[in-house]
C-alpha cells in the first residue's frame, strides 16, 4: 500500500509561520478612526483602545492594557527650530546603543508627507509594572515649522506602526485650540506633625518667605553668617545639592536645623563629574537598590522636616534623567519617582515634603518634552516648584530678561494647572548685559503680584563656561550696590 506523502515543519519554520500569522492577524485588528479638527488631523487606531484627551494641547493618547499610542503636534512657527532640527536632534538617544537597539531607521513618504520611521527596544526594567519596552515613532513633516509626531510603546514588538502611519492624513483645521486647566489634586500630606507644622508655616501662612544657596553653607556656616550681618537678614531656607556620588548628608543637615534653617534637599540620580548614559535604567532594574534603602533609612533616623527635591530640570537636555536620553520617553522619569517614593514609604520616612520642579524652558522645546510629561502624580507631590534665571548675554542666543518677563507666564501656567502650594526653588540674575541692582529692585516689587508664591531661594553662585571663565554672575554679594539694595528690600521681610 502506497502511503501519503506528509510535510513536517521544522521547528524555526513554524516559528517564522507563526508570526508571519500573528503579523497580518494584528495588521488586520478592527480599526477606529479619530478626528481632531483643532489640529488638522486623522487616523486610524486599534479600535479596542481607549481615547484619553485628558491633556489637550499637550498630547492624545490612544490606549490598551499592553499598548499605548500618543499623538503629539509641535509648531516652530517663531523659533529657530525646524523640522529637520526636530527630528535630527530628538532622536539623538539612539546613539546610546547600550541601552537602545534600533530596528528601523528610516525616511519615506506617506500621503505626500515626508516621514521619519524609527523603532527600537531596550531591556525590560525590574521596578516597572507592566513595562512597556518596544517603541516606535513617526515624525510626519506638514510643512518645515509643523509637525506631528506619533510614538507607540508597547509590552510587545510593535508590528502595526506602518499601517497607522499610513492612515494618518492632514485635513483642515476648524475651531479654537483647546486648553489645558487643573491638572493636579492636592492631596492630604503623608507626614509627622513637625513636618505638617512645617508645611503649615511655610505654604499655608501670608508673606513670602526668603531663601538662599550659598554654595559652602550648610556644610560651614561662617560664610552666611558674615552676608546675613552685612543683610541684616537670616534666610530660612538653604538648598544643599547631593547625587548618587555621595550618601544622606547627616552633619550637614544637623548644621542646618541647629541654626534653624529649613533645607531644600536636591537629590539628583547622577554621579557628579562622570557619563551617565544609563543611570535611569539601571535604577530601574534594582542596580541603586541598597542605596536608596539606606538613604531613606538615614532620612528617618534624620527626623527632622526636609524639602525633598528630587532630579530637578527635568526637562532639559543637560541632565541624565531627561527623556531626551531616554527613548523620548517622561515616563521613565516618573517611575523612577514612585520607585524612590516607594523605598522611602516602606522605610517608614514621614519627615520629607516632596517637590516637582520642572526647568521654566523646556530643551529641547518639543511636546514629547512637555513639564507636565513628567508629573508623577498627585499622590507623589506635595511642592511645586519654579525655576527661571535671568541669564544674560554671555551666550550667543541668550537675553536679558526682567523677573515679571520670567515669571508672569509662568506662574500664570502653573497656578492654573496645579493645587499645591508654589515655590520659587532657585533662581538669580547675572550681571552680564543689564544692570543687576536694578534688576533686584524691580524683581521686589513685581513677585508680590504672584501672591500664590510662598518661598523664593537666591542662587548666590556662578556658573563658568567650558574654559572655566565667569559666564553668568548670579551672586548676591557681587557688588556692594547689590548687597544694599538687597539689605534695603529685605526688612519688609523680617
Amino acid at each position: 500500500m502506497k502511503l501519503k506523502k506528509t510535510h513536517v515543519l521544522s521547528g524555526a519554520a513554524l516559528v517564522a509561520l507563526l508570526g508571519v500569522f500573528i503579523a497580518r492577524s494584528v495588521l488586520t485588528e478592527p480599526m477606529a478612526t479619530y478626528t481632531d479638527l483643532p489640529y488638522g488631523y486623522e487616523l486610524s487606531y486599534p479600535k479596542q483602545m481607549k481615547v484619553d484627551r485628558s491633556w489637550p494641547g499637550v498630547r492624545t493618547r490612544f490606549l490598551d492594557e499592553t499598548t499605548q499610542i500618543d499623538v503629539y503636534y509641535d509648531n516652530f512657527n517663531g523659533t529657530v527650530s525646524d523640522a529637520a532640527t526636530y527630528i535630527g536632534y530628538g532622536n539623538r538617544f539612539i546613539e546610546n546603543t547600550k541601552d537602545h537597539r534600533v530596528t528601523k531607521n528610516e525616511t519615506k513618504t506617506v500621503g505626500g508627507l515626508s516621514v521619519h520611521l524609527l523603532k527600537w527596544e531596550r531591556d525590560k526594567l525590574k521596578h516597572v509594572e507592566n513595562d512597556k519596552p518596544y517603541y516606535a515613532s513617526a515624525e510626519i513633516v506638514k510643512n518645515d515649522k509643523e509637525v506631528y509626531t506619533i510614538v507607540i510603546k508597547s509590552a510587545r514588538p510593535v508590528t502595526n506602526d506602518e499601517e497607522i502611519v499610513n492612515s494618518f492624513r492632514v485635513i483642515p483645521t476648524q475651531g479654537d485650540k483647546p486648553e489645558l486647566g487643573t491638572v493636579t489634586k492636592r492631596e492630604p500630606l503623608k507626614t509627622n506633625p513637625e513636618t505638617a507644622e512645617a508645611y503649615r508655616k511655610l505654604f499655608m501662612t501670608d508673606g513670602l518667605k526668603w531663601g538662599i544657596y550659598e554654595r559652602s553653607a550648610p556644610g560651614r556656616m561662617d560664610i552666611l553668617h558674615a552676608l546675613e550681618q552685612k543683610l541684616d537678614y537670616k534666610f530660612g531656607l538653604l538648598i544643599l545639592y547631593k547625587s548618587l556620588s555621595t550618601g544622606f548628608p547627616a552633619d550637614d543637615l544637623k548644621n542646618a536645623y541647629d541654626d534653624n534653617r529649613l533645607v531644600q534637599l536636591t537629590l539628583q540620580t547622577m554621579r557628579f563629574g562622570e557619563a551617565n548614559p544609563s543611570v535611569m535604567y539601571d535604577i530601574l532594574n534594582g542596580k541603586y537598590d541598597e542605596f536608596f534603602t539606606k538613604y531613606a533609612q538615614d532620612i528617618k533616623a534624620f527626623g527632622r522636616p526636609l524639602l525633598f527635591r528630587l532630579n530637578n530640570e527635568m526637562n532639559g537636555d543637560w541632565v541624565p534623567y531627561s527623556a531626551y536620553h531616554n527613548s523620548k520617553d517622561p515616563e521613565l522619569y516618573t517611575e523612577v519617582w514612585k520607585y524612590i517614593y516607594r523605598t522611602f514609604q516602606s522605610q517608614g520616612v514621614d519627615n520629607v515634603l516632596w517637590v516637582w520642579n520642572p526647568n521654566h524652558l523646556s530643551k529641547p522645546e518639543f511636546q514629547w518634552n512637555h513639564p507636565l510629561l513628567y508629573y508623577p502624580g498627585d499622590a507623589y507631590v506635595d511642592v511645586i516648584g519654579l525655576t527661571a534665571y535671568n541669564t544674560g548675554t554671555y551666550y550667543p542666543g541668550e537675553q536679558w530678561s526682567t523677573f515679571d518677563e520670567l515669571y508672569a507666564p509662568l506662574y500664570a501656567q502653573y497656578s492654573k494647572w496645579f493645587e499645591q502650594p508654589l515655590m520659587i526653588t532657585e533662581f538669580a540674575s547675572s550681571s552680564v548685559g543689564g544692570d543687576k541692582a536694578q534688576w533686584v529692585d524691580h524683581m521686589f516689587k513685581d513677585i508680590k503680584k504672584y501672591p500664590k508664591l510662598k518661598a523664593a531661594i537666591w542662587w548666590s553662585h556662578t556658573d563658568f563656561d567650558p574654559d572655566d571663565r565667569p559666564a553668568r554672575k548670579y551672586k548676591l554679594d557681587e557688588t556692594p550696590e547689590v548687597v544694599d539694595r538687597f539689605r534695603q528690600h529685605l526688612q519688609e521681610y523680617k
